[in-house]
């Protein structure tokens, strides 16, 4: 079995990667380096994953997968975009985050959004490669569903007519931004996973 390693301490990630790849173990980065921290000083998704991803495969000298995610509502200009874990503040609460986001809403017809997500893999000696996965959908304004994590219970994707959050795991990694990004990954440099 093979280990990869993510550059997370977001169990709710943690847990979309062992779905995602069901036959490989997944450890989170915590669980071998208890003190990992990277400042996220990018300015897109992208730049973000690429310097968790590097500096935890320099730190361990091992493969490493890192991922930075959000929502991107198109009538907030992008917003919460790469702020989506902290966009109510800096103790990263989720229920806070969707009351922020839902207040900012207010009065405004336009709910399109998208959850992005970049991808970066990281190997001592080699480049860094990344790819992007997205999912259209729409933010509604009451919460539904119990699964997921984040902005999901407010996400309604319009394909499955449903929330990320009525969404099985299965459901939800089939068609998610961090399932497609992966499938990305795979086509780019599949041979690395197996």
């Amino acid at each position: 079995m093979k280990d990869f390693i993510i550059a997370s301490n977001n169990q709710g990630k943690i847990n979309d990667f062992k779905t995602i790849f069901p036959k490989a173990n997944v450890i989170g980065i915590s669980e071998i380096a208890p003190d990992f921290d990277v400042e996220e000083t990018g300015t897109t998704f992208e730049e973000n994953a690429i310097l968790k991803a590097e500096a935890a495969s320099k730190q361990l000298n091992k493969i490493v997968i890192a991922d930075d995610s959000g929502l991107s509502v198109k009538s907030l200009n992008g917003e919460p975009g790469i702020y989506s874990a902290r966009y109510a503040g800096a103790q990263k609460n989720d229920q806070d985050n969707i009351e922020k986001l839902l207040t900012n809403l207010k009065g405004i017809e336009d709910r399109a959004a998208e959850f992005v997500c970049a991808i970066a893999v990281s190997e001592p000696g080699k480049e860094t490669v990344t790819d992007v996965g997205k999912v259209p959908g729409e933010i509604i304004d009451e919460p539904r569903g119990e699964n997921g994590f984040g902005y999901d219970p407010i996400f309604f994707v319009p394909s499955q007519d449903r929330t990320m959050a009525e969404l099985t795991a299965a459901e939800k990694s089939a068609i998610s931004h961090r399932g497609n990004a992966i499938k990305l990954m795979n086509e780019d440099i599949g041979e690395r996973f197996q």
